[in-house]
């Protein structure tokens, strides 16, 4: 069985629940679940539904923080 295998640096996170993550290239992940979070349309606006609610992406610039570094021992 042949498998491929894609790595993506994560960036951006939103303040309030950690799980969401945003990569270099601006693709959106639940790091929680492993999977990619797709760009939804809703009564005229852009964004994504994370849970029940939707959210757009005006609302959620103003969310995003930086992933801090990690200090390693080694």
């Amino acid at each position: 069985m042949n498998s491929i295998s894609i790595n993506y640096v994560l960036k951006w996170r939103l303040k309030y629940d950690h799980k969401y993550q945003w990569s270099v290239c601006g693709k959106l992940f639940n790091v929680k679940t492993g999977r990619q979070k797709k760009k939804s349309f809703n009564n005229g606006s852009i964004g994504y539904w994370m849970g029940r609610n939707f959210i757009t992406l005006k609302n959620l610039r103003k969310d995003l923080e930086l992933i801090p570094k990690e200090k390693v021992p080694f």
